[in-house]
């Protein structure tokens, strides 16, 4: 009875991706929910949440109606401009959809790491907050800092920070990101993805390759507070589903059976409202 926090689907001909070009080969196809279930599935996955992968409304739509169609699809995390005059109005209909769980801006494809910090967000980012809605951080370890700062301003704002914050693995990379993760842990009530860790080891990673930086993860959030997802399809860029269920199962070795099950579902049931 597992969830899958964060997986992706797409449809190349709505051409909205701008980041998903035949460079990236391994996963420059069209990308269905069903495909995600031939992958899920056969490793107890009973539902999951589907994440935005272009910055347009457009695609939030197109999403959702992936989830009316999809019993699996239990939440769907969409994108918003949270610069628009109209931003707050747009929040309240959109939240109205029983599918819609959370926005996401892609802060890491933003040049200023402080983006999100500016004045003109405030009303928005009140009305994710009055609306209950999970704000995904798609972020790295530069922007660590500022969602803290972020943290502060709303401490009613549900925040996840997606991909562990994307540490540069392949590079050795461990500060400040093990610093910075550490920081957002104990200063904010901030959830945190388990999730995008072996893409960020590059390609083909070996078995424990990304054990160190997991290790991290857990121990500074604790199993109360990390969600499990398997960033399906991009996973692809370097490992397998299977690969990445079978590395998690082997971090989590040393918890309990609770522990587990908290970290394989019940904690996105419980920040998602799923």
């Amino acid at each position: 009875m597992s969830i899958d926090a964060h997986f992706h689907c797409w449809r190349l001909a709505r051409d909205d991706y701008g980041w998903l070009t035949p460079v990236l080969s391994p996963i420059y196809r069209d990308v269905a929910v069903s495909d995600w279930r031939a992958q899920s599935a056969p490793h107890g996955v009973t539902g999951g949440v589907l994440v935005q992968a272009a910055p347009t409304e457009a695609e939030t739509d197109f999403l959702l109606t992936q989830a009316e169609a999809n019993p699996a699809v239990l939440g769907v995390v969409g994108w918003v401009d949270l610069l628009a005059v109209d931003a707050p109005a747009r929040i309240d209909v959109l939240a109205r959809h029983p599918r819609l769980k959370g926005l996401r801006p892609m802060l890491q494809d933003i040049e200023d790491a402080e983006w999100i910090l500016q004045a003109a967000l405030a009303p928005a980012l009140q009305a994710m907050s009055d609306c209950g809605l999970v704000f995904d951080a798609l972020v790295k370890s530069v922007h660590l800092p500022h969602i803290v700062t972020l943290a502060g301003r709303y401490p009613d704002l549900r925040l996840v920070i997606d991909h562990a914050a994307k540490p540069a693995i392949a590079a050795g990379e461990w500060q400040p990101w093990a610093d910075g993760i550490a920081q957002l842990a104990m200063e904010t009530g901030a959830m945190c993805k388990l999730s995008g860790l072996l893409t960020e080891a590059g390609h083909s990673p070996p078995p424990g390759a990304v054990r160190p930086w997991g290790e991290h993860v857990l121990a500074c959030f604790g199993p109360s507070r990390v969600v499990w997802g398997s960033d399906w399809p991009v996973l692809e860029l370097s490992s397998s589903y299977a690969q990445w269920w079978d590395e998690t199962l082997l971090l989590m070795a040393h918890l309990s059976a609770h522990e587990q099950a908290a970290i394989m579902g019940g904690n996105a049931r419980r920040i998602y409202r799923l």
